[in-house]
């Protein structure tokens, strides 16, 4: 009894009767499972820059309207450069007074049959400048579907310089452009004697030049064209000698504007006066009639 005393004691609470001691074998003990591995995730589908997981689907619409756009882009550049249908086949010129429009367009050297999209304006621009000194400014456009257009500005003259039996034509900007055997009408002719000025050291025949250009190209028109010579003999000593055998004093090249309104008031007031002052254009005077 002392033995079942003890044995019920060392399992306090248990309902199921004690073993007695000495007696069986105790059960071994329970072996923990090892875990399950986890399953193999399934590969992404393929996503491109979308993340994975995300499933992208090629729309027919936009692979189609793709493979259009790039036709039409094949075929406009076909078009354009590859086909017979937009080259260059005629050039046409305007603004010419001098020039003739088939002096022009020889110097333009515009290479007909050659695509017209490729035609290089500003190369036809530079050519026609360089072979044509009287040309002061050309405009080039391409005509579509088959011309190119060529509209030039020609320099005019404002003063001549005597040059053996021939002319040269001189522009406003004191552009030497051309060499004429005949004096175009209403241009002045300049007379440089300046080789006793006391100022000829200081003043050299180009600075000369460039002040009778200037005279010259601030004239009223109707001065202009009356003016038969421009007389230099120094820096602030220049005669215009006008039709008529009339004479005016103008100074220096300074003033100019203001010069020539002043003559051209005293024209009006006294047409049959010989000679004109404007070297001051603010007190001008006449004498002579």
């Amino acid at each position: 009894m002392a033995g079942a005393t003890t044995a019920q004691r060392g399992n306090p609470g248990s309902d199921r009767p004690a073993r007695k001691a000495g007696t069986g074998s105790p059960k071994p003990p329970r072996t923990p499972k090892s875990p399950k591995p986890p399953k193999a995730s399934k590969p992404a589908e393929r996503s491109g820059a979308r993340g994975p997981g995300v499933r992208v689907r090629r729309c027919p619409v936009l692979l189609a309207a793709l493979a259009a756009v790039l036709l039409l882009a094949g075929g406009g550049t076909w078009v354009l450069y590859g086909s017979s249908w937009l080259r260059v086949e005629k050039v046409t010129t305007g603004g010419t007074e001098v020039l003739t429009p088939e002096q022009v367009v020889a110097a333009a050297a515009v290479p007909v049959g050659a695509p017209l999209v490729g035609v290089d304006t500003d190369e036809i621009a530079d050519r026609v400048r360089g072979r044509l000194p009287r040309i002061d400014s050309v405009d080039v456009v391409r005509a579509w579907p088959h011309g190119i257009g060529l509209k030039v500005t020609e320099r005019k003259p404002v003063l001549l310089i005597k040059k053996d039996a021939n002319f040269v034509e001189v522009d406003a900007s004191g552009v030497r452009f051309d060499t004429v055997p005949k004096a175009p009408a209403g241009v002045p002719v300049l007379e440089l004697n300046a080789a006793g000025s006391p100022s000829a050291r200081r003043f050299d025949e180009d600075r000369l030049l460039h002040e009778a250009v200037l005279i010259a190209g601030a004239l009223p028109e109707p001065i202009s064209k009356a003016t038969v010579q421009v007389k230099v003999g120094s820096y602030d000593s220049v005669v215009l000698e006008l039709t008529g055998g009339r004479s005016v004093t103008w100074g220096s090249g300074e003033q100019s504007e203001a010069k020539g309104r002043a003559l051209t008031a005293l024209l009006k007031a006294a047409p049959k006066a010989a000679h004109f002052d404007v070297s001051v254009p603010t007190a001008p005077a006449v004498s002579g009639s």
